[in-house]
């Protein structure tokens, strides 16, 4: 089994699109209005809007109202992410910390409220851990 994909549901699919195109740089693929994805070398993350809901189950999913997922990306250095940030995101939830765990982060919400870490990992055992993946 392989995770290759986590899918966002919103209201305005073009605003949370072009959201995470500017704070990735990454450019979404967009086969309707309805859908887009945003693809890594590890993984994609996918924006299908409250329409699409239906096809799943009437109910399956709510916009905005996200409690308890953090969307985290691996950056190469999260204090320069963090400075590109600034004057845009409109909501930091914490600076660029250094956590227990090795890594150093920066979190903040996307336009839905959504949690997204961009984080560098900077111990050896962090950057060990993450070494097989691209940034």
């Amino acid at each position: 089994m392989n995770l290759v994909s986590l899918r966002v549901i919103t209201d305005d699919v073009q605003r949370l699109v072009t959201f995470y195109e500017r704070a990735t740089g990454a450019v979404a693929s967009r086969p309707n209005e309805d859908f887009a994805e945003l693809a890594t070398p590890q993984g994609t993350l996918a924006i299908g809007s409250t329409r699409t809901v239906g096809l799943f189950g009437p109910g399956a999913a709510r916009p905005a109202d996200n409690h308890s997922v953090i969307i985290e990306f691996l950056v190469e250095d999260v204090d320069a992410e963090y400075k590109k940030l600034q004057g845009w995101v409109d909501e930091f939830v914490s600076a660029p910390t250094t956590l227990p765990w090795g890594n150093r982060s920066v979190l903040f919400r996307d336009p839905d409220g959504n949690l997204v870490n961009f984080f560098t990992p900077i111990t050896p055992v962090a950057i060990t851990k993450f070494a097989r993946f691209e940034r």
